[in-house]
């Protein structure tokens, strides 16, 4: 999996003031909690470090650097301002390398189906998986091939299998639909 590093400055007050005049210095108020470490720390961090960690559709570990202190961390939330979309508030959570963690890992659609060529629709269903695993047997991405789907058929979280880490979406959702469009409807009745 991609690894990214971010370097934070620690702060003391939580009151709204100094979060305003944090996010007008072109910062981002962060939090990092989980198992690997103590008591949460809360800090700062300038927000063109999130560009590749936020706008891109790729998952990466995050190494932290706050003040000194290092430690391995995946973005488990982002919060945005509701009319400019500016990056607003980042929660990371901390990881130890010996505890499982749960994690969203997104899906590639590899392959051509034999249902899009006779005229179907791809429709994308979801987009991200939940899994649970360590942190070293994650991958970047989880590939799912579609050259066996025809018309009107669906590609379920069931006929996955991931090795070295555990799937938490329900077996029964969609990843991909080969959807029949109304002109092939109408011949397929006659």
């Amino acid at each position: 999996m991609k690894s990214l590093e971010i370097i934070g400055f620690k702060r003391a007050n939580l009151d709204g003031a100094e979060l305003k005049q944090i996010r007008e210095e072109g910062n981002v108020p962060c939090v990092v909690y989980g198992p690997a470490i103590k008591e949460q720390i809360h800090f700062y961090s300038p927000a063109i470090l999130f560009r590749d960690l936020i706008y891109t559709p790729d998952v990466h570990m995050v190494d932290l650097n706050v003040e000194g202190q290092k430690m391995k961390a995946v973005l488990k939330d982002a919060h945005f301002h509701p009319v400019s979309e500016v990056l607003m508030h980042a929660d990371f959570l901390a990881f130890s390398e010996d505890r499982p963690i749960k994690f969203e890992i997104p899906v590639e659609i590899v392959g051509t189906s034999p249902g899009v060529q006779k005229g179907g629709k791809l429709e994308i269903k979801t987009r991200k998986l939940a899994v649970k695993g360590f942190a070293a047997n994650l991958p970047d991405k989880i590939q799912v091939d579609i050259s066996g789907l025809e018309l009107g058929k669906s590609f379920k979280v069931g006929e996955l299998k991931g090795e070295g880490f555990e799937i938490l979406t329900s077996p029964n959702v969609s990843i991909v639909t080969i959807g029949i469009p109304r002109a092939l409807r109408g011949k397929k009745a006659e």
